[in-house]
């Protein structure tokens, strides 16, 4: 029988999504292995490519939606993998990043882009407040609230987690080739950030810091508004998407990252809130 908490973040679920998501779709955010007991958390940004019928495929075709723009491509397939390996929790979104960015801040110009990667959006242009207040209250906020919810209630036995925040990056971008396998994404906390990556660089991996992105910027928001904000251990993990785009690719590199996030996460070091900077 499911616990009480459960049961609640099921009820928040349904009535998510507001005028903008139909009864018969899907809410925005998933709620995956909570029965997990590991002191860690997994969350993933950008799961999903689903846009609501109301929001009329934000006036792109298939081959636009099937792009990284609209999410990031095989990175959900790794982050359930790595739950059930891990025996963590994870809440993953359930919209696509065109409909509104939740690793955005909401005043951010990318929070609701017009054009991506060249591509022009027209269900994103000329919106009015009342359109944006209609995005966050469907999607962006029910999704960062039940990362809340999920943290408080495994802050509450006493040990705080650790946040691994899952993300995917094109092998080429505006036509500059990226050579990393994989990166690290981080802030002012290197408990979890520096081990992972030596150990990583250990197996072989070319590994970026802060690359191909920075963590350091705060350019983000997941990251740090649960992870370094709540001084719990995190790190944002971004996987090359050519090498996760097939459930085989999927499967290979969860079991590379398996061993070595348990490997890295005996540390005790790492469920202790600790504020730097």
């Amino acid at each position: 029988m499911d616990s009480p908490e459960i049961v609640a973040d099921r009820k928040d679920q349904e009535k998510a999504g507001g005028q903008l998501l139909a009864e018969d779709e899907p809410r925005p955010f998933e709620l995956f292995n909570l029965s997990g007991s590991a002191p860690v958390l997994l969350i993933c940004d950008h799961a999903t490519r689903f846009i609501p019928r109301s929001l009329n495929a934000l006036g792109l075709d298939e081959a636009c939606l099937s792009r990284h723009i609209a999410w990031d491509i095989g990175i959900a397939e790794v982050t359930r993998r790595l739950a059930e390996r891990l025996e963590a929790p994870a809440v993953l979104s359930h919209f696509s990043r065109l409909i509104v960015d939740p690793n955005r801040q909401v005043n951010n110009p990318t929070s609701i882009p017009e054009i991506s990667d060249g591509v022009i959006v027209p269900g994103n242009r000329d919106l009015d407040e009342q359109a944006v207040a209609a995005r966050l209250e469907a999607f962006f906020y029910p999704y960062h609230e039940a990362i809340e919810r999920q943290l408080d209630r495994m802050m509450a036995t006493g040990t705080a987690p650790a946040l691994i925040s899952m993300h995917s990056f094109t092998p080429v971008m505006r036509g500059q080739e990226r050579p990393w396998e994989i990166g690290i994404l981080w802030n002012k906390d290197p408990r979890l950030p520096k081990p992972l990556m030596d150990r990583l660089r250990a197996e072989g991996l070319t590994v970026g810091d802060n690359l191909p992105y920075s963590g350091a910027d705060e350019h983000g928001y997941s990251q740090h508004v649960h992870g370094d904000r709540r001084g719990l251990a995190n790190a944002l993990i971004e996987v090359r998407q050519d090498l996760i785009d097939t459930h085989h690719g999927a499967a290979e590199w969860a079991e590379r990252l398996g061993p070595v996030l348990e490997e890295v996460l005996r540390d005790p070091e790492l469920y202790k809130v600790e504020h730097y900077g």
